[in-house]
């Protein structure tokens, strides 16, 4: 602890004849616009160093880099050239355009490409035939130390290392808006990245034609196989046709016709014989009635219709011979013998005719029942005919059906053994690959501006992040808003020369001589109106705030220490500085005895008592009790924080201790200020230090 008193027990001159200048405060879009300028100006040394490093790292791989050559062929797709095996089937599909992308980096293609060009040969190719990187071995041993335990895979060998390779360097893609594909590969060697499209597109035509090939020969024996069979199967059809038609006879039209003619035959005779039956029934049942009236509705035979006429003449000359004679004359007994005879002559032809009509009746009866039965065989005939021939139908449709392919199949092989004539693959190589005169690319030169502009990009990233995680106090701007505190003013850096001839630093009129005198104001303003009898000056952490013993020569005995012991007087503790200012030392070190702060009162009264302007200066806030304790006593408490290093969380954390120990007002001043960066930052307070 160090106190300072001016001499002659009163107040430096330069420290209250002048009031501070009036701060600088530029509009809100005069520095928005220019925010970012400022930053990176602010951050110029980092983002020179940042980008410097960088860009270094990226200059080894630079200079590794080779010049890759590009070449590329181009081969077209055709439609097919076959002809279509018939109206129905389309024929061969077109090659696929993306189906034969894909052919074209298969495995075995690629396998085929890497034998024939030798690239496990090349160290280009084969990472076994390269040194090892520095990235390499940082992998390996970053590997090592996560699956330290676990047993290492192991490692590819042969072609398994080389296909990646090959399949980075290859590029095949369509041409937009064609059937052409592009064939390119990148190589150190311009040699290598014409050869090796060629020698793709060959690999490439020989198993399409090979493949093709043995497509055509497999599909053409398939065919031949299915023609075999389905000779058989049409064989089989037609026997089965010709057999079901022996065994079901005659089936044809003409026998169907014949029989549906029969069976009309049949039915007109069973018409007529059922008619003759009907009239031989009724002649029947007249003649067994026996009335005239009876007999007179049938035909009858010429002697029952005689004796009939005969009959109804007797009845007329009877009633004749009546209405002359009478009954008992002779005519009349006579004509009625005759009519007795002729009645009985008449009777018995009708006799003998009815029985020969129930004969004739009996006769229909049984002529009608046989052809009911003849007519029915003979439906049952042609129903058995008809479902003869459908089936003879089906079959035969059957057979036609199985022969109908039988033709198809060997339109098919007809074809076929026409399209294997013709050429196997439907593409055709527009252009072959040509070795390459310049390499692609750019340059190692272009290569090194881009990668100092992407240092550059990410050394200001870098200073954008920096800046914003920056919570240090640079200005009284960020403190506001924290309870028990006033500014005090900024203290710009001092620089060894005038920090060593501090009295003429301070009568000066340069910028810290300024930023002290608004110091002093400040204390003077928060005092009322002048200044107080004294003042702890502390910092909220080591290293932030003043050290005046260099300057104070803190060596000098006795001092506060022995004061405070009971061992000097107040007057024997007191020195005079060269400067003009009288000062009390720390005194002699008690590593095991802790001073006496009570005392220090004492201090402050006898200060008071000979007029002298007492500054304690005292331990951080943050590491000791002693400034709270001294700040209780003291009629100011002045908080250092050093610009750029001191948070404001750590200035917050020593308000409120200093606060809770009653010391009030506590002002706040920023030293150790750079001046040509804080004039680079957007406070309004920026302008204090200008040059201008």
């Amino acid at each position: 602890m160090t106190v300072l008193m001016p001499a002659g027990g009163g107040v430096a001159r330069t420290l209250i004849d002048h009031e501070p200048p009036i701060p600088f405060e530029p509009r809100a879009e005069d520095f928005d616009l220019t925010a970012g300028l400022r930053l990176v100006r602010r951050r110029l040394v980092m983002i020179i160093a940042v980008s410097a490093l960088l860009t270094l790292a990226a200059v080894p791989l630079i200079a590794q880099m080779k010049p890759v050559y590009h070449a590329a062929s181009r081969l077209m797709i055709h439609g097919p050239q076959a002809p279509a095996l018939d109206a129905a089937d389309p024929g061969p599909e077109a090659l696929n355009i993306v189906s034969e992308t894909e052919r074209l980096l298969s495995r075995p293609i690629a396998e085929r490409v890497i034998e024939d060009m030798r690239l496990a040969d090349r160290a280009e190719f084969n990472p076994a035939l390269r040194p090892a990187s520095l990235l390499d071995e940082a992998r390996a041993m970053l590997r090592g130390l996560i699956d330290g335990e676990r047993p290492a895979a192991a490692a590819a060998e042969g072609i398994e290392r080389i296909i990646p390779e090959y399949y980075g360097a290859l590029d095949v893609r369509r041409e937009a808006g064609s059937n052409v594909i592009q064939i390119g590969f990148n190589s150190q060697d311009p040699e290598l990245a014409a050869a090796v499209p060629n020698a793709l597109l060959a690999v490439y035509l020989d198993e399409r034609k090979a493949g093709a090939r043995e497509q055509l020969d497999s599909t053409i024996a398939w065919v031949r196989r299915r023609i075999d069979a389905q000779r058989e199967r049409v064989d089989a059809a037609r026997d089965a046709a010709d057999r079901y038609r022996e065994t079901a006879g005659d089936v044809s039209a003409d026998a169907r016709t014949e029989e549906a003619r029969s069976m009309a035959e049949l039915g007109a005779r069973l018409d007529e014989t059922a008619r003759s039956r009907a009239e031989t029934a009724t002649a029947i049942s007249a003649l067994e009635t026996g009335s005239d009236e009876a007999l007179g509705g049938i035909e009858v035979p010429d002697g029952i219709g005689a004796l009939q006429r005969d009959l109804r003449v007797q009845n007329k000359e009877l009633e004749k011979l009546l209405q002359t004679y009478g009954e008992r004359a002779d005519e009349v007994v006579a004509l009625r013998a005759a009519m007795l005879k002729t009645r009985t002559d008449l009777d018995f032809e009708i006799d003998r005719y009815l029985q020969a009509q129930r004969a004739r009746l009996t006769t229909f009866d049984r002529q009608e029942s046989a052809l009911k039965s003849a007519l029915a065989e003979a439906r049952a005939r042609l129903s058995r005919s008809a479902a003869a021939q459908d089936e003879l139908t089906r079959l035969l449709n059957g057979a036609d059906a199985e022969q109908a392919t039988l033709d198809k199949l060997e339109r098919q092989a007809r074809a076929l053994s026409a399209q294997a004539a013709l050429p196997a693959v439907e593409a055709e190589v527009l252009s072959a690959a040509a070795v390459p005169l310049q390499p692609q690319g750019r340059g190692r030169l272009f290569y090194l501006l881009g990668a100092m502009l992407a240092s550059v990009f990410l050394a200001v990233t870098a200073a954008f992040v920096r800046e914003m995680l920056d919570r240090s106090v640079r200005s009284h701007e960020q403190l506001q808003g924290i309870a028990a505190i006033a500014p005090a003013g900024l203290l710009p850096r001092l620089g060894r020369r005038a920090a060593r001839n501090l009295p003429a630093t301070l009568g000066g009129g340069g910028a810290f001589a300024e930023a002290v005198r608004a110091t002093a104001m400040a204390l003077r303003r928060a005092n009322g109106g002048k200044l107080p009898g004294s003042v702890v000056v502390t910092s909220a952490r080591g290293g932030e705030g003043g050290n005046p013993g260099p300057l104070l020569k803190s060596g000098a005995k006795p001092g506060v220490s022995e004061f405070l012991a009971g061992e000097a007087t107040f007057d024997e503790v007191v020195h005079r500085h060269g400067a003009g200012l009288d000062f009390i030392p720390r005194g002699a070190i008690r590593p095991n005895e802790r001073p006496r702060l009570a005392g220090m009162a004492e201090i402050v009264k006898l200060a008071k008592a000979s007029g002298r302007f007492l500054i304690l200066d005292s331990s951080p806030v943050l590491r000791s009790t002693d400034a709270a304790y001294l700040a209780e006593m003291a009629g100011l408490t002045l908080l250092v924080a050093r610009w750029g290093r001191t948070s404001r969380h750590a200035v917050e954390a020593a308000a409120e201790r200093l606060a809770a120990f009653g010391a009030s007002p506590i002002l706040v001043a920023v030293n150790d200020v750079d001046v040509d960066k804080h004039a680079l930052y957007g406070f309004k307070d920026s302008e204090l230090f200008s040059r201008r």
